[in-house]
């Protein structure tokens, strides 16, 4: 099987993309897969570091102001068809494989003017305005969420498969619970909130985390905390004015990164987190109650959305950004924790949303699309 996977921007758009590039390649090992992107996203970093090959477009998003930047982006993304069409046309894909964002309209406009069958994978509930658009030329359209269904009306066929994760429903024993809290500093005594706000964390949830902490606040409940890369010295010197040294902090322990983060959420109580697609994923495979704060400027407000796919089921709270305080927030996290039942009854009910063998369905679906 030959493929180009049309993956741009941030992990959610690029993270699927490799994750079903390694299914096609365990399935069929003999199959070529090249990526198109741009040079400027984390695509340029993860793709090669999971081993494909990536070619680069001029292409980018185009937002709704009418200036000279976005009329020069919008040249060039037009430009850039041009561009994909000439990969293609070196490479002969047998499918595109597109999971979103700008770089899908290049690479499925040229495709479709090259006839090259195109599949479309959206993790959102609420889906982007590339998955719309490209959704007539698709030959199938693939959502995470069976909310993303009704609102993509114009497509062939959209089937729920859910999103690829690196995070799997295998429990963790309990030696290995043992060896996570030693490493982590944390007690068996007290309730685990794990909170994070992706890899570069969010500054709304860590300025309520200082709070919570400054306060002293946490007395009955352990935060497991990543900051983020580009946060975690801003917050560990905003600690020092308060005289809070980040190494030793009663019931909390705080890091920029969180690079075991499957054992880490099957260690906690309760996650306090965005609500990205992939985080919904996660939470939902592994079964954990939440509290989501939507990050309230993503694109069609998406993560609300996604939010909401959990919190319809009973198994997530949500905090809009503009009303989180840190009391707040404190607040929701004690009514929470001090019901065990209540808890075990969300995470199981977070279970309810999650989907098996999702890559697998994935290549499936794309061997169909050749095949047709």
């Amino acid at each position: 099987m030959k493929v180009v996977i049309a993956a741009a921007g941030t992990g959610g758009h690029i993270n699927p993309g490799i994750a079903i590039a390694n299914k096609i390649m365990e399935k069929e090992p003999d199959s070529k897969i090249i990526f198109i992107g741009t040079d400027r996203g984390l695509e340029n970093d993860l793709v090669p570091r999971a081993g494909y090959e990536l070619k680069h477009i001029d292409a980018y998003g185009i937002n709704r102001k009418i200036n000279l930047d976005n009329i020069k982006r919008l040249y060039k993304t037009i430009k850039s068809v041009g561009q994909a069409r000439k990969i293609l046309e070196e490479f002969k894909p047998d499918v595109i494989f597109g999971t979103g964002g700008y770089i899908c309209v290049s690479v499925g406009m040229a495709a479709k003017k090259l006839k090259i069958p195109i599949v479309l994978h959206e993790s959102n509930a609420f889906p982007g305005v590339a998955i719309k658009l490209l959704s007539k030329k698709a030959k199938k359209v693939l959502v995470g969420f069976e909310d993303a269904k009704s609102r993509i009306p114009n497509a062939k066929e959209v089937i729920v498969t859910g999103t690829p994760s690196k995070i799997t429903d295998k429990r963790i024993t309990l030696k290995d619970a043992d060896r996570i809290r030693k490493e982590l500093q944390i007690s068996n005594n007290l309730p685990i909130v794990l909170v994070f706000g992706g890899s570069q964390g969010a500054r709304s949830i860590n300025e309520a985390l200082v709070g919570i902490i400054a306060n002293k606040l946490n007395t009955n409940y352990q935060l497991v905390w990543a900051a983020g890369q580009g946060n975690y010295n801003d917050i560990k010197q905003e600690l020092n004015t308060k005289k809070i040294n980040i190494e030793n902090i009663s019931n909390t322990k705080i890091l920029p990164y969180i690079y075991n983060m499957q054992e880490v959420m099957e260690l906690s109580d309760l996650v306090v987190s965005r609500s990205g697609a992939m985080t919904i994923t996660e939470i939902s495979t592994i079964g954990k109650p939440a509290i989501f704060i939507p990050f309230p400027f993503a694109t069609e407000n998406h993560q609300e959305y996604n939010a909401k796919v959990l919190e319809n089921v009973g198994a997530a709270k949500i905090i809009l950004d503009k009303d989180l305080t840190y009391t707040k927030l404190d607040t929701l996290i004690k009514e929470l924790i001090s019901n065990k039942q209540k808890l075990a009854e969300m995470g199981n009910k977070a279970k309810t949303v999650a989907k098996r063998n999702v890559a697998d369905n994935i290549y499936l679906e794309i061997k169909k699309a050749i095949s047709k």
